[in-house]
């Protein structure tokens, strides 16, 4: 057997894992990252996002401190807005429903802003989100929704940066490999074994972070503890989060906190592979939604699109898409809004359909009620508030009303041609539930008690979401919870 010695060994190889891995090599620990994935798929469930992170700045010069690169003219020519503490504070009590945990919650808040400075200066450079999370008015871009950069390139630009940022910092990355068990000796986590190339490996460590995900990927797991059916729902990332550290750390004695049942989960395009393709990234989502109907296979609408921006609903719509008949619904547009669609819309892999006319988009749908569906549209453009301008950069009070289920914001008669049908599924990002931890990173066990050189990060953390998430709030986790475990870890290690 193959066995190899360090300070820190860190499993995943994704934003949380590498966050972890800079910090910890920043405070003088040696580091080895063991990667599941190969060289190719690495980076977890960080490489398929659009990598958006949610941080709070009191002042627009407290943005530009993250994103020092605009220009005068970007400057002038755009609103960001504030986003304060007692925003981020109010939108994850809210979405949650008052669940979270307040101490991760004042650790993830309070730290955003100073963790994305920190990575600024690890070489990860951050640009504003114009084409997801801004609309021009009057010449102005405006930022909605409390969410307004993201890394440059995205997700993939993300873990690129990351991947090169820990190779600068001297920190080795093992690809293909796969971590089993935790080794422990009396009451210590001394190391974790598993397989490399195919063949055993040991790795002994005076500290370990898990931070390899959540349990998204494993069909069983989904129907075990989120519900039935929950094992037919596509997976929006990586196929190698099947929640192997959970499984470790509760073997070896840790407390399960968090939502187990919940998840963020979006909705995807119906034909979408079962798992996350690199090539397409994010695009099979589509969450344009709020200017638009969602109908199901009956022909009628099931959820409020403009209850709020799609920031705040677009992490649970997914599974109540999958509640559906059929597992699926269509979103429809028509040509007032479809220059508002964001860009994976356009994508080529792309379940659409397109008419001139409401029957005929309803003729070319598939397993729909079509004369439900004919119904439903007119029912609610008869419901619509025509004398309430529409606003897409403020939730404008722009409603149908006297419906079963009315549409809040951002109401507009479906009426003008052409018009536009997309089929979605649910698409699960990561689980909620995971293991509990201190404010230090490190894992609690059973009796509330820290377990000795272990430590953890990112989505398998648990506490954090219930019920619901907001937008780009994962990233800025991942890297929050990463850099507190990163150095605790080392300070564990140096003790």
């Amino acid at each position: 057997m193959k066995t190899l010695k360090t300070d820190v060994v860190i499993l995943g190889a994704g934003n949380a894992a590498l966050c972890a891995a800079l910090s910890a090599r920043e405070n003088n620990a040696q580091v080895i990252v063991l990667e599941r994935a190969p060289f190719e798929e690495r980076g977890g469930n960080s490489a398929f996002t659009a990598g958006a992170f949610r941080f709070a700045y009191d002042t627009v010069e407290e943005l530009y401190e993250v994103v020092d690169d605009l220009s005068d003219q970007e400057k002038a020519t755009t609103d960001f807005g504030t986003y304060s503490t007692g925003d981020f504070f109010d939108d994850m009590g809210r979405v949650t429903e008052y669940r979270t945990d307040p101490d991760l919650a004042e650790l993830l808040i309070r730290n955003s802003r100073d963790t994305l400075l920190w990575m600024k200066r690890a070489g990860i450079r951050f640009q504003p989100s114009y084409g997801r999370q801004a609309f021009k008015v009057n010449d102005k871009f405006r930022f909605w929704g409390g969410l307004s950069i993201e890394a440059w390139g995205g997700g993939p630009g993300l873990v690129e940066s990351l991947h090169g940022a820990a190779q600068k910092a001297g920190i080795q990355v093992l690809y293909g490999t796969r971590a089993i068990d935790l080794i422990r000796e009396d009451n210590l986590i001394v190391g974790v074994s598993g397989v490399s190339g195919g063949k055993p490996i040991e790795v002994r460590a005076k500290s370990v972070i898990l931070a390899s995900g959540g349990f998204e990927a494993n069909g069983e797991w989904r129907a075990r503890y989120l519900g039935p059916g929950w094992d037919l729902a596509k997976v929006r990332g990586t196929r190698f989060n099947t929640g192997d550290a959970i499984r470790m750390a509760l073997d070896a004695g840790a407390m399960s906190h968090g939502h187990w049942s919940g998840c963020h989960s979006v909705s995807w395009d119906r034909n979408a592979p079962g798992f996350g393709d690199l090539a397409v990234g994010d695009g099979f989502q589509k969450h344009s939604y709020p200017f638009g109907l969602m109908i199901n296979a009956r022909g009628e609408r099931f959820v409020d699109e403009g209850a709020d921006f799609r920031n705040y609903t677009y992490a649970k719509y997914g599974g109540i898409v999958l509640g559906q008949p059929g597992q699926f619904a269509w979103q429809i547009f028509d040509a007032k809004v479809t220059h508002l669609l964001r860009d994976e819309y356009r994508i080529r892999q792309v379940t659409k359909f397109k008419a001139d006319t409401l029957e005929e988009l309803a003729a070319r749908m598939e397993d729909i009620d079509k004369e439900r569906f004919l119904d439903t549209i007119t029912r609610f453009n008869q419901a619509v508030r025509t004398d309430v301008p529409f606003d897409p950069t403020v939730k404008d009070g722009r409603s149908a009303e006297g419906l079963d289920i009315p549409k809040s914001n951002w109401a507009n008669r479906i009426d003008e041609p052409p018009f536009e049908a997309y089929a979605v599924t649910c698409g699960v990002t990561f689980t909620f539930g995971g293991l509990k931890i201190t404010s230090d990173g490190q894992v609690l066990d059973t009796e509330d008690a820290p377990m000795p050189g272990l430590f953890a990060a990112g989505e398998l953390v648990g506490g954090l979401f219930f019920v619901n998430y907001p937008g780009g709030t994962g990233l800025t986790s991942g890297s929050v919870f990463g850099r507190i475990a990163g150095r605790s870890a080392a300070i564990a290690a140096a003790g």
